[in-house]
């Protein structure tokens, strides 16, 4: 079975993606700790592209790697690829996020999702970008989930993220929808 190198050191993750590529051929591994990716893109997919090629070059294997966010429409797409950083907990995040927007009528939100599949070579063979549209509450519903789940509300289906099942948000996630488009391309990938 060919292995498919997760660019990443949180275990957490490689679950997350093991879940969505159960049915294929692949065996997932994290990347050794010892190697840190910086990321120094300036979009999403440029971000997992990069994690994706150097650690497939590093260890010579195929990789995978991803790079999400949330991009508040009136913060002119803030957090986005500062979202994992825009405070030290998932609460000190969500409250500098409601301080800045504030009374703000436009509360038009979309996390995003873009994943990358390096050849061992380094060369990218796939790529996707994956988004889920919602509304930023005001206050926090729901119990489930982490980082911004609580206030990211999905009006198609009346839920924030963290009130949804875990199966419903993975299917309609910004991540969900990345891997629905990647899933295909991943299939036709040689070994």
């Amino acid at each position: 079975m060919p292995v498919l190198v997760v660019a990443t050191g949180n275990p957490g993750k490689l679950q997350e993606m093991q879940a969505y590529l159960q049915d294929l051929p692949w065996e997932l591994q994290l990347k050794p700790p010892e190697l840190d990716i910086e990321e120094t893109g300036t979009t999403f997919l440029e971000n997992a592209a990069l994690k994706a090629s150097q650690v497939a070059k590093a260890l010579n294997q195929w990789a995978i790697a991803d790079d999400s966010g949330l991009a508040v429409e009136a913060l002119n797409g803030a957090p986005g690829l500062y979202s994992a950083r825009y405070g030290t907990t998932d609460q000190e995040r969500i409250e500098r996020l409601l301080t800045e927007l504030g009374n703000n009528p436009n509360r038009r939100a979309k996390f995003i999702c873009a994943v990358a599949i390096a050849k061992p070579d380094g060369t990218i063979a796939a790529q996707v970008q994956g988004d889920c549209p919602g509304e930023i509450l005001p206050e926090l519903r729901g119990a489930g989930g982490f980082g911004y789940d609580p206030i990211f509300y999905v009006p198609e289906y009346q839920q924030t993220f963290a009130e949804m099942s875990a199966a419903l948000k993975h299917n309609v996630s910004h991540r969900g929808q990345a891997f629905a488009l990647l899933l295909p391309r991943l299939a036709t990938l040689p070994d």
